[in-house]
């Protein structure tokens, strides 16, 4: 657990000369160049509280979001299969002393009916979850689960990435995983402090913080080319969590040469009967929330930061402006309730946490085109082996930007020409063509080609 030094972290917090503003706007300055920041030059962004320097912090984490990946903004929903559990988690409603929580895991025709709505609704990427159960989430299922799942077709719309958060396998786990065809295999640690982990996780195999940590390693060593890590904010004192999250990020690029394809910033939300959910140790505040992600984007130019449908949908339209690069949209967090009717009371008996925006897919995406963003499902670099140092290369290069904005332009065509609601259209339309009037010489060319494609039927167009 060397690469989590408390020590250097504490004396970082501590050092009051990370709170000049002088040093603080320097930083900034140093930030927008896009090449990334070390952990004491992000720590001087996370103590800012001059609002000025909040407001240039943030306008130029929007800026490198947009040099690396343009205006798109990534879509995917999760699906949930089991929420049995043998962790007992603090924070969580599906730890194993819950006795109020309804139990259920969903069998593989089950779990290939809610992929098959996902599809219906025009979505192409699912991220499969699962609470800790040696059974019920044992990684054969998973594969038999996955090969369920891609083998959906609706007119030629199916889930062309299928990405994996569930518990920390052996390593001999992780190799089949990847054999399974996953996208990114994505594990959260909770917290980086470790006093606090071990309060919060008690009993079970999460109880091994260093088990948990080196998660990562393991995957990455059994060939998994993208790993996804987060940190569940509330649980200690987020600038702590955010320079723990920042140094696990370095020690992967560091040691693979391949950072985390995302990081996730999931904040801790009720739950039932989960005491910390109910009141949580280290609340952390919208604008220190909304600091944590620009951070991240700084420290990190090249990750994807995901965005949950934790927070509600106001302040998501805030938070995709500081370095939001990929958001869930229609999500639920319990199994089968894709099937279920929306705010079902069945579904909040089973559900894992409680969501902020319960907006459909189509309205999300309605959203984003009206806030200028692209709503993006593409996975071309998933079938292209445009993945792991590959990816990273285009990556921390800033050019792979000029491969998502057409290929998530093509895909937002399908979903336009396939699922969306006139009311969605009305608006959606007008952005798309202001979009493709905006490209230039050979990239628009290209664009106006993979439409007329999409325009005749064809599906998965992509660079």
């Amino acid at each position: 657990m060397y690469f989590i030094d408390e020590n250097y972290i504490n004396s970082l917090l501590q050092n009051e000369k990370l709170h000049d503003e002088h040093f603080q706007l320097d930083v900034i300055s140093k930030a927008s160049e896009a090449k990334g920041l070390t952990l004491l030059e992000s720590t001087a962004l996370l103590n800012i509280e001059s609002p000025e320097l909040l407001a240039e912090l943030f306008k130029i984490a929007k800026k490198v979001k947009e040099i690396i990946y343009g205006n798109r903004l990534v879509l995917f929903a999760p699906l949930y299969f089991t929420n049995l559990c043998v962790n007992n988690c603090l924070y969580c409603a599906f730890r194993k002393d819950n006795h109020e929580l309804e139990r259920k895991s969903l069998s593989l025709d089950e779990i290939e009916e809610e992929a098959r709505i996902l599809v219906h609704q025009g979505q192409k990427r699912i991220l499969l979850v699962a609470g800790e159960h040696p059974k019920m989430s044992a990684v054969d299922f998973i594969g038999k689960a996955i090969e369920r799942i891609y083998k959906i077709d609706f007119n030629g719309n199916n889930i062309r990435r299928l990405n994996v958060n569930v518990a920390p396998l052996t390593l001999e786990d992780f190799k089949k995983l990847k054999n399974f065809g996953i996208g990114t295999y994505q594990c959260f640690q909770e917290t980086y402090h470790y006093q606090t982990y071990k309060q919060m996780h008690t009993e079970g195999r999460k109880s091994d913080f260093g088990w948990r940590l080196f998660a990562m390693d393991r995957a990455l060593q059994a060939g998994i080319d993208d790993v996804g890590i987060g940190s569940l904010f509330g649980l200690a004192d987020y600038k702590f969590e955010t320079l723990g999250l920042l140094s696990h990020a370095f020690d992967l690029d560091s040691k693979y040469g391949v950072g985390p394809h995302t990081i996730s910033v999931p904040r801790l939300e009720p739950a039932l009967n989960a005491p910390a959910a109910i009141n949580p140790p280290n609340i952390v505040d919208d604008i220190s929330f909304k600091k944590i992600i620009a951070v991240i984007r700084l420290a990190v130019p090249y990750t994807g930061i995901i965005l949950s449908t934790r927070e509600r949908a106001e302040l998501r339209r805030e938070l995709f402006s500081v370095g939001v690069s990929q958001i869930s949209a229609g999500s639920r967090t319990a199994p089968g309730s894709y099937k279920e009717s929306r705010e079902s009371k069945v579904e909040h008996s089973l559900e894992q946490f409680q969501l902020g925006d319960h907006r459909s897919l189509d309205e999300v995406v309605r959203d984003c085109a009206a806030l200028g963003y692209m709503p993006s499902f593409c996975t071309a670099c998933y079938r292209s082996n445009r993945t792991g140092d590959r990816f990273m290369e285009l990556a921390k290069s800033a050019n792979i930007g000029k491969i998502c904005k057409p290929n998530a332009m093509a895909t937002f065509k399908e979903y336009l020409n396939d699922f969306a609601s006139n009311d969605t259209k009305k608006i959606a339309y007008e952005f798309f063509e202001n979009e493709v009037n905006k490209l230039e010489g050979t990239i628009r060319n290209k664009v106006v080609q993979m439409i007329e494609r999409v325009e005749l039927g064809e599906r998965d167009v992509y660079l």
